[in-house]
């Protein structure tokens, strides 16, 4: 378990590290006025990536000390997440920082979850289960997602 725990904390410090450098350098345009097929821009991206964090960190948290969680989901409310925060108009470089010191807390997070709990399970809007373990890996696999849409974004 503690391989699996291991390389997923590794997979997350290595998008931080390459990616806070890549972001910083990049144009206002690229910024603020490319948008991906979600009609999003990088901005737009990285704020919901710091509310995935958010939201995951609460339920990565809670599934340590209960076996079910019913916990808001927020996946239907992404666009609405985006908007009331207005991260359009955010300091890019507070941004970047916030998304990557919230990545490196949940590293720590992860690094010191209790392996007992793996199997704990949270229910989303849909009523799927998902267990924290799967929750984990489901983070990196999100994170890598949307590091894609940024690059494409970049590579336009």
């Amino acid at each position: 378990m503690k391989e699996f725990l291991d390389e997923t904390t590794t997979g997350i410090a290595q998008i931080v590290e390459i990616w806070e450098k890549k972001l910083l350098s990049l144009s206002q345009q690229v910024i603020s006025e490319k948008r991906n097929r979600q009609n999003r821009t990088t901005k737009q991206i990285l704020g919901h990536l710091i509310d995935s964090a958010s939201n995951n960190h609460q339920r990565m948290v809670r599934l340590q000390y209960h076996k079910e969680l019913v916990f808001p989901d927020y996946r239907q409310d992404n666009d609405r997440w985006i908007a009331i925060q207005n991260y359009q108009e955010s300091h890019w470089p507070d941004l970047v920082r916030l998304w990557k010191f919230y990545n490196l807390h949940m590293i720590h997070l992860i690094h010191n979850v209790d392996a007992a709990a793996l199997q704990n399970t949270w229910h989303d809007f849909e009523g799927t289960q998902v267990t924290l373990k799967q929750m984990i890996a489901g983070y990196l696999d999100h994170l890598k997602l949307h590091v894609r849409e940024i690059e494409e974004l970049i590579q336009e």
